[in-house]
């Protein structure tokens, strides 16, 4: 039988739905209505990162002739600007949203958020294709059942939450629940394809305490029950498979250095979060390790440690989000090839802890000094 051809790499894709990572379509109401609930929810979830992405309702409107970008020193930005709606760019603009809620009057989202307006009906009838994946039900009259075209498509129906427009409370625990359950999963990553330089002999493989230091870095994230990989320098094609066998992932961006070795781990798996943890760390032990998790942000770029007498965060000992990767290309696309870079200018939770626990090891002599020190 003859190969398929297939014209692009298959690339692992990230997670996505019509618009955004994870997203929900409110439909069944007055648009105001929808845009109240929504405002009412994301004010007492502030500490995720949401978006609400509706249509306009303006009347008339000329195109823009110039995108108009206005900042505001508290950090607000308002944007006008054209261009058409693509899902492809719109999943661009989304990725660094933790949540988006749609408007389902105008757009269809890969989950449905349904309520019920006995005037709405007819409404609810005429996007029932686009009603697949119904999270609950929200009443605005208090003896409303979900519409005989919803309890035809849905066996189920009786078994899905329904709630009163006035039970906020409860609205908002239900959505808190739906924003748990897109946090990601941690995966790790043992930094060992650097060059040792200074040192003279590949830093992976020093001993501190009985065993080359990859495998004790690996010991430590696999203690945490994430599965771990170690990030090695370009390998040749015939030994691809092989890596794949001993939990390797080689370098796809290459001579990159770290930064090369945490996008081809999100290359590998962008759904997932990458613990990154350098091989020249000796310092480095389970209660750092368990403080960072303690303190993890998923609503964040990234979790960065940062020394208290250190000006800027540790990259090579730092969580990355999915939500990093697009980030790290952005600058990658600009020239620039540093994490530090990256989590400096990024929305960053920092994790500050004594300067000796991320002092590094670069040359024999300071080697050989931190061995006396941990006899």
């Amino acid at each position: 039988m003859a190969k398929k051809h297939q014209k692009h790499t298959n690339l692992t894709r990230r997670k996505n739905g019509n618009f955004a990572p994870n997203e929900v379509s409110i439909l069944g109401a007055k648009c105001s209505i929808i845009s109240d609930l929504v405002h009412q929810v994301s004010q007492r979830l502030s500490q995720y990162k949401l978006a609400y992405f509706d249509a306009s309702h303006a009347k008339d409107v000329e195109a823009n002739r110039l995108s108009d970008f206005t900042f505001h020193h508290e950090g607000n930005l308002s944007i006008t600007t054209s261009g058409p709606i693509n899902e492809y760019a719109q999943r661009i603009q989304f990725s660094q949203f933790d949540y988006v809620f749609i408007n389902g009057n105008h757009y269809a989202g890969e989950q449905q958020i349904v309520l019920l307006d006995p005037e709405k009906e007819a409404s609810i009838n005429k996007r029932i294709n686009q009603i697949s994946d119904v999270q609950f039900f929200v009443k605005l009259t208090e003896d409303i059942e979900p519409f005989e075209s919803l309890q035809e498509k849905f066996s189920n129906c009786k078994e899905i939450p329904i709630y009163g427009i006035d039970e906020e409370e409860k609205i908002i625990e239900h959505v808190s629940k739906l924003l748990s359950k897109t946090i990601p999963s941690i995966k790790g990553l043992v930094l060992t394809g650097g060059k040792s330089t200074r040192m003279g002999r590949d830093k992976s493989q020093l001993e501190y305490y009985g065993q080359p230091q990859k495998e004790f870095v690996k010991d430590l994230l696999e203690n945490q029950g994430f599965e771990t990989f170690y990030s090695v320098r370009n390998v040749t094609s015939s030994a691809v498979e092989k890596s794949q066998l001993i939990s390797e992932i080689p370098d796809t961006f290459f001579n990159l250095g770290p930064f090369g070795g945490i996008c081809s781990a999100f290359q590998k798996d962008p759904n997932s979060a990458w613990f990154v943890l350098a091989t020249d760390l000796p310092f480095v032990n389970k209660d750092l390790i368990q403080l960072l998790l303690e303190k993890r942000n998923p609503a964040k770029v990234a979790t960065a440690v940062k020394g208290k007498g250190k000006q800027f965060p540790e990259p090579l000992i730092t969580i990355y989000e999915p939500k990093a990767y697009p980030i790290l290309l952005q600058y990658l696309a600009q020239g620039y090839s540093c994490p530090r870079k990256m989590l400096i200018n990024s929305d960053v939770e920092i994790v500050e802890v004594e300067d000796d626990l991320i002092r590094n090891v670069n040359t024999p002599e300071e080697y050989e000094a931190v061995k006396k020190e941990l006899v």
